[in-house]
C-alpha cells in the first residue's frame, strides 16, 4: 500500500533540466528526434535570417548521431556578466535563457523563430551526448554535454589558418529511451531542409547522409530539383560513399509552389512579398510583414505551407488566418464590384480558400506560439498584418485582369453553391414545426450548423456591442436581461413560466430534455451555443447560471459539445512604442495575465509610468471592433468548450446541488469556511 505521509520533504523542486526529462512530452515530440534536430536548425537558419550565414549544412553520421553547421556569428562562449558562466553553457543547460528575448535596438536577433527559450536546451537534456564547437573572434571554443550535463568544459584555442572564421557546430546524439522510435524520417527532414532553402535565397542548404552510396543514394538525397543539385560524394554510387543533396534556390516561393502542386493552376499565380515600414500603421513593427504564393486549382488536394521566421507552422495559426482573409476580401469586393453573385447565393472566407494552395511567410517580430513545439502561431496582430498586406495588391491584379478574375470568380461561385445546396439537404430532413423565434434574438443569415454560433449575451448594452461588431453570416446575438433564474430545483414543466429560458431554448431549437433522455435536435440551429459575459465575479455568476441550466435541463447539448464559454478580457494596456516594437493596445483575460503583460513590458524597457492600464467594467465599455477582436472573431478569441464526463456525473450532480439548492446553505457554508482562504475575492 502506498505511503500516504505528505510532509514538507514530499515537495520535489525540479532544476536545470530535469522538468524535461521527467516530461519531454510537454516540451517536444517523443516519436522521433526531429523536432530536436530542428530546433538545432532553427538556430541555423536564424543566423541567415539575420543576414550573417550562406550556409546550413546538416549529416546524418554512421553511428546515429547528427551534427548542423552554419557560417553564422557563432554562439558567445565569455562569462555570462551576470551568471558568471560561460553563455555557451548557458544557452544548452538552462530553460528560458536565449538571445532572442531582447527584439529592442541592439538585440541580436531582430527577427527569429527560436522565441521560447527551451529549444536547443531541450535538445541537449534528451541527448546522451552533445558536442558544440564555436568559431568566433580567431579562436575556437569546444564543450560536451552527456545527458544534459557538462563533461567536457569549455576550452578555448587559437583557430588555425585551415579553419573558417565564425559560425558553429553542434552534433547531437539523442538518447534513444526518449522516443518511440530513434530514427528520423529522410523525406521529412529532405522536405525541412529544402524549404529552409526556398525561404532563404541565396543560403545553402546541404544534407550529407555518411556511407550511404549505391542503391540508398537516391532514396536519400530524392531526384534532383530546379534549384537543387543531384547527389554527390567522393563516388556516390559506390556502396559505402557520403552522399550529399544541395539546395539553392533563387526563384523562392514560386517555383517552390509550382513543383509540388498536384493539378495546374486556373489563373496565373498570385504572388508578392511586403514588409512594413516606419509609417505604416499600429500594432506593425518595422519589418514585419509577409512573401506569399498562392495558385488556385479546380481539383486535386490543395498544398499548403506556411512559416513564421522560417519556422514551419504545420497546424497553421493567425498568419495563415490573414491570408485567408485577405484572399477572401479580394475576391469578394471584385465579385461586388462587376455584379458576378447570382442572386441568393452567400459567399464565405473557405469558398475562396478551400481551392487554393499555396506557401506562406511570414515575419513577425514577437511570435506567440501555441505549445513549445511551435506548430501554430497564435499572434492576435498577425491577422491583420498579412490581410493587409494581401488584399490591395490581389485586388489591384484582378481589376487588371478582368478575364482572370471572371474565371476565378466562377470556382468560388461554384464552390459557394455546392456549399449551400448541401446545407439545404439538411435542412429538409428537419421537422416542419416552426416556432417563433424570440423578438430579441439578432439572427445570422447562414443556416450551416457547422459554422453557426449563438452568443448569450448579458445586458443589452452589450448585446448592442456584440450585435454591431459580430459576423452576421454565421453569428447570432440573444441578450438576457439581468441574471437567469436558477433553474436547478425547477420542475421542467415550469421552466418557460421564465422568459429569459423559454427564449434560449426556442432560440437554439432543442426542447428541455433528462441526462438519459433523446431527445429531437432535428430542430437544432446552432452548432455552438457561446455564453458571453462580464469579465468579473458578476459576469461569473451568469456563467454559473446558464451552465446551471444547461447541465440539468438541456444535458445533452453538453455531451455533444455544443456549449461554450466565451472569455473576454478584462483589463486592456496601452502599451508606448519600445525600440523596433511600436505602440500596441495588450488584453489580459484576469490579473495574472496583467501581471505577466507588465512583466514582459519591464523586460523590454518601459518605465512604470509610460503604460496606462484599463479595466472593462463590462463588455458594454467595449467597442465593436475590440469585441470582435478578443471575443467574437473565430481567429483570436479564446472559446473553451464545456467538457462533460470529465468528471463522475454523480459527483457533479452533488456538487451541483450543494451549491446551487436553495436548501443547502449549510452546505455552502462549511464549504466557504474550509476553502474561503483559496480564493480573492473581487470588491
Amino acid at each position: 500500500m502506498a505511503s500516504s505521509n505528505y510532509v514538507e520533504a514530499s515537495i520535489r523542486v525540479l532544476k536545470g533540466l530535469e522538468p524535461v526529462k521527467q516530461r519531454p512530452g510537454m516540451y517536444t515530440r517523443t516519436d522521433t528526434p526531429m523536432h530536436c534536430i530542428q530546433e538545432v536548425i532553427d538556430n541555423a537558419a536564424d543566423e541567415a535570417l539575420a543576414g550573417v550565414g550562406k550556409r546550413l549544412a546538416l549529416t546524418l553520421h554512421a553511428d546515429g548521431s547528427v551534427s548542423v553547421e552554419d557560417d553564422g556569428r557563432g554562439i558567445p562562449f565569455g562569462l555570462h556578466p551576470e551568471e558568471k558562466v560561460p553563455v555557451v553553457e548557458i544557452v544548452f543547460t538552462q530553460l528560458h535563457a536565449g538571445g532572442k528575448f531582447d527584439k529592442g535596438a541592439g538585440g541580436a536577433y531582430s527577427f527569429s523563430g527560436g522565441l521560447h527559450g527551451v529549444g536547443v536546451s531541450v535538445t541537449n537534456a534528451l541527448a546522451r551526448r552533445l558536442e558544440v564547437t564555436v568559431y568566433r573572434d580567431g579562436q575556437v571554443a569546444t564543450i560536451a554535454f552527456g545527458q544534459g550535463e557538462v563533461v567536457e568544459p569549455l576550452a578555448v584555442r587559437k583557430a588555425d589558418a585551415r579553419e573558417r572564421k565564425h559560425g558553429t557546430t553542434i552534433r547531437v546524439w539523442p538518447e534513444p529511451k526518449y522516443f518511440d522510435s530513434a530514427e528520423l524520417s529522410r523525406s521529412d527532414l529532405t522536405h525541412l531542409l529544402r524549404s529552409k532553402a526556398v525561404l532563404l535565397p541565396g543560403v545553402v542548404v546541404t544534407l550529407t547522409v555518411e556511407g550511404s552510396g549505391g542503391k540508398e543514394a537516391a532514396a536519400v538525397a530524392g531526384p534532383p530539383q530546379d534549384g537543387g543539385e543531384p547527389p554527390r560524394g567522393a563516388d556516390a554510387k559506390r556502396p559505402g560513399a557520403d552522399v550529399t543533396q544541395t539546395w539553392l534556390y533563387k526563384g523562392g516561393l514560386r517555383d517552390y509552389l509550382l513543383q509540388t502542386l498536384n493539378a495546374d493552376p486556373i489563373v496565373p499565380l498570385f504572388e508578392g512579398e511586403q514588409y512594413a515600414t516606419d509609417s505604416d500603421a499600429e500594432n506593425v513593427a518595422e519589418g514585419e510583414g509577409a512573401a506569399w504564393c498562392v495558385a488556385f486549382t479546380e481539383d486535386g488536394a490543395p498544398m499548403r505551407e506556411s512559416y513564421v521566421n522560417l519556422i514551419p507552422t504545420v497546424a497553421g495559426g493567425t498568419h495563415e488566418s490573414g491570408l485567408k482573409d485577405g484572399l477572401f476580401g479580394a475576391v469578394k469586393n471584385f465579385i461586388d464590384m462587376h455584379s458576378l453573385l447570382p442572386k441568393g447565393v452567400k459567399l464565405m472566407p473557405d469558398d475562396v480558400f478551400s481551392r487554393a494552395s499555396f506557401v506562406l511567410s511570414a515575419k513577425v517580430l514577437d511570435p506567440q506560439f501555441q505549445g513549445q513545439i511551435k506548430e501554430r502561431l497564435n499572434s492576435r496582430d498577425a491577422l491583420r498584418l498579412v490581410s493587409s498586406f494581401v488584399k490591395p495588391p490581389l485586388e489591384l491584379w484582378l481589376n487588371q485582369h478582368v478575364e482572370h478574375g471572371k474565371k476565378l470568380a466562377e470556382l468560388v461561385i461554384r464552390q459557394a453553391q455546392t456549399r449551400q445546396r448541401a446545407s439545404q439537404k439538411v435542412e429538409k430532413r428537419k421537422g416542419s414545426g416552426v416556432a417563433v423565434l424570440p423578438g430579441k434574438l439578432t439572427d445570422c443569415e447562414s443556416r450551416d450548423l457547422a459554422l453557426n454560433e449563438l452568443f448569450l449575451v448579458e445586458g443589452d448594452s452589450a448585446g448592442g456591442s456584440a450585435k454591431m461588431g459580430r459576423d452576421k453570416e454565421t453569428q447570432a446575438v440573444l441578450p438576457l436581461r439581468g441574471k437567469v433564474l436558477n433553474a436547478w430545483e425547477v420542475e421542467r414543466d415550469r421552466l418557460f413560466a421564465n422568459n429569459e429560458i423559454h427564449d434560449i431554448a426556442v432560440a437554439v431549437g432543442v426542447d428541455p430534455h433528462g441526462a438519459n433522455d433523446t431527445p429531437d435536435f432535428s430542430g437544432l440551429r446552432y452548432g455552438k451555443v457561446c455564453i458571453l459575459s462580464d469579465a468579473d465575479v458578476d459576469g461569473s455568476h451568469i456563467q454559473v447560471l446558464l451552465l446551471t441550466l444547461f447541465f440539468r435541463h438541456f444535458p445533452q447539448l453538453i455531451v455533444r459539445g455544443h456549449v461554450y464559454v466565451a472569455k473576454p478580457p478584462l483589463y486592456r494596456v496601452d502599451a508606448p512604442a519600445r525600440g523596433k516594437k511600436p505602440a500596441a493596445k495588450l488584453y489580459a483575460l484576469d490579473d495574472g495575465e496583467l501581471a505577466a503583460i507588465l512583466d514582459k513590458l519591464r523586460k523590454e524597457g518601459c518605465r512604470e509610468s509610460a503604460w496606462t492600464v484599463s479595466r472593462f467594467k463590462g463588455l458594454g465599455e467595449m467597442s465593436a471592433e475590440q469585441l470582435w477582436e478578443t471575443t467574437l472573431n473565430p481567429e483570436t478569441r479564446r472559446l473553451l468548450r464545456v467538457a462533460h464526463g470529465l468528471l463522475d456525473a454523480g459527483a457533479t450532480t452533488d456538487a451541483l446541488t450543494r451549491l446551487m439548492g436553495k436548501g443547502e446553505a449549510a452546505a455552502r457554508r462549511e464549504l466557504m469556511e474550509l476553502h474561503g482562504d483559496a480564493i480573492e475575492v473581487d470588491v
